[in-house]
């Protein structure tokens, strides 16, 4: 939270202290571990701004802003990311990515209705057949998930190619479910291949933006409101959230269908575990 009223008053806030806003935003850890004198140092900036810095946000001072930004980053939550710099290092490169992916994560999760969930689960666990739709990269994003369901002895497909998924979808019938993945949900192949599985009365279960045209066709939407930007996080934090939602579909679907899915998933395991090599490492 301190960090994201941070950037919201960045713009508000005078040439130096923006450049203080940018310091702190990009290393609030390392401003924990420093004096004002050496904060001053590092940002480039004079301890009076600083100080200016501290009571346009609302503080006392200095040492009130360093409790609020310790109370912050405590919470674990990334709040503001940042891009990706062409000379970025190796720490920065990895908490960047850490810290979008994680937030991402966590804000699908606060988003997502367990009431959906559930309806979404109910379908699953009583469909005759599953198809998986996707296009580019949230095509491999439905295989993926076809391929937990597949583990689970459902039968299930996934089709990435556009006629190949149109022409499934029109053979589909009462019964059968198909699980859409959009993150814009505003893709006309996937759109017009929900439409032709809801008129054959099957039923379509969207992983998609809430405000999406896809959102309004399916039967039920499991909202993955992943904002696409203008940088290179946005595909990767958009499918990883697409796999944690299939993910709790698939565990769902176990709990659901109760002892005898799970004796044949560990056969399956079984089968498995002998084509491996004995030993470690």
């Amino acid at each position: 939270m301190m960090l994201s009223q941070v950037e919201e008053m960045r713009e508000q806030l005078r040439p130096s202290e923006r450049k203080l806003a940018d310091y702190v935003i990009e290393a609030p850890r390392e401003v924990l571990d420093l004096s004002m004198t050496e904060v001053a140092a590092r940002a480039g900036v004079s301890q009076p701004t600083i100080a200016r810095f501290c009571h346009a946000l609302g503080f006392s001072g200095f040492r009130e802003f360093k409790i609020r930004l310790a109370q912050g980053i405590a919470s674990g939550v990334p709040t503001v990311y940042r891009d990706v710099r062409p000379d970025e290092g190796a720490p920065g490169l990895i908490a960047k990515v850490f810290d979008r992916t994680i937030g991402t994560l966590i804000e699908v999760r606060n988003s997502l209705s367990p009431d959906s969930i559930e309806a979404a689960v109910d379908l699953l666990a009583n469909a005759a057949r599953i198809e998986f739709y996707g296009a580019g990269g949230s095509g491999i994003a439905a295989q993926d998930i076809q391929h937990k369901f597949f583990r689970l002895g459902m039968p299930s497909v996934a089709y990435s190619d556009p006629h190949t998924y149109s022409m499934s979808a029109a053979l589909l019938g009462p019964g059968d479910v198909v699980v859409t993945v959009s993150n814009t949900g505003r893709t006309r192949d996937i759109i017009e291949a929900a439409r032709s599985a809801l008129a054959r009365g099957a039923k379509v279960i969207a992983i998609t933006h809430g405000s999406s045209p896809l959102a309004r066709v399916a039967s039920i939407c499991l909202f993955s409101n992943v904002v696409e930007e203008n940088d290179v996080f946005s595909p990767m934090t958009s499918r990883m959230s697409h796999l944690a939602i299939g993910d709790i579909l698939a565990v769902g679907v176990a709990l659901k269908r109760g002892p005898e899915l799970v004796e044949r998933v560990g056969q399956a395991k079984g089968v498995i575990g002998r084509l491996r090599i004995d030993g470690e490492g």
